[in-house]
């Protein structure tokens, strides 16, 4: 057996294609979406993670505004700044770049946003209806996983989901969409113990827990679709996953590469949340 890619790349392409012309449509009728990314100190990997957003925006006509503070910010002044896009007409959606410097709570930056903003699907309001089921803002990353399923023809109804990863980003709301699309839902982490013995039981597999090549093809059911979303590098520098590709690749169904795989659907999912946010306004 060798694994079918689900090509996040690719999907992600077409769906900012379809993007493009609903925003077109939507400047025809005096609205243009508008995305403002606020960026706190130099951290590389967030630079380069905003400059990818803002080329993304610019290619599907979104307006988008960066705000670049020092790392010195101080949580009041990140605050303010963060309310006065909440009064910005022109403004959809607002993100807040993470990781933040230490003196910032995350949590305060992150109820601080307007729930009618929320395009990250950070917000309690926002994780509180996505538990129940309302329509919401979706954490984007956790939605992208769920848009390659679908792409890839893959049912999740009555399958049996493992997630290795509880963070509030990922692993948390990837089990309830899993869960509201009616998976058997089981979260590993760092205290599970005998992890193999429940990832074999898997039939959708999604490991995100950020350690290199982790899942070996002896953690993995024959069959099972595996979504990676670990970004690492190997001990050759080389970017890889929290699943070993090459090893994996011949006992799984479908398998996300890295990179090309869940990464190019967050962005996505980014632009979808924002558009619908100007959509809500309209």
């Amino acid at each position: 057996m060798t694994a079918e890619l689900m090509n996040g790349k690719q999907l992600a392409a077409s769906k900012q294609a379809e993007m493009k012309e609903r925003v077109a449509k939507l400047a025809s009728d005096g609205i243009v979406p508008g995305l403002a990314v606020i960026l706190v100190g130099d951290n590389q990997a967030s630079q380069t993670y905003v400059r990818s957003k803002q080329r993304s925006c610019e290619k599907a006509g979104i307006h988008s505004v960066l705000k670049q503070l020092s790392a010195e910010t101080t949580e009041a002044e990140l605050l303010s700044h963060i309310h006065e896009l909440n009064q910005d007409p022109t403004i959809d959606g607002i993100l807040v770049q993470l990781p933040l410097p230490k003196q910032i709570s995350e949590q305060a930056v992150i109820e601080a946003i307007s729930p009618e903003k929320d395009v990250d699907g950070f917000h309690p309001i926002s994780i509180g209806k996505m538990m129940t089921g309302e329509k919401t803002f979706l954490p984007c990353t956790p939605h992208g996983i769920i848009e390659l399923l679908r792409a890839s023809n893959v049912e999740i109804s009555g399958k049996h989901a493992v997630v290795v990863g509880r963070s509030n980003i990922v692993g948390k709301p990837v089990g309830q969409l899993l869960l509201n699309e009616h998976a058997t839902v089981t979260y590993c982490h760092s205290r599970t113990p005998d992890l193999r013995a429940i990832t074999k039981q898997a039939d959708i597999l999604v490991v995100a827990v950020g350690i290199a090549k982790l899942i070996k093809k002896e953690d993995v059911k024959p069959g099972a679709v595996v979504i990676d979303v670990g970004m690492n590098r190997d001990e050759n520098g080389k970017l890889c996953g929290d699943v070993d590709f090459d090893d994996v690749e011949s006992v799984a169904s479908h398998l996300t590469p890295v990179p090309g795989g869940v990464g190019p659907m967050t962005i996505t999912m980014l632009l979808e949340n924002t558009i619908e946010s100007a959509l809500n306004r309209s």
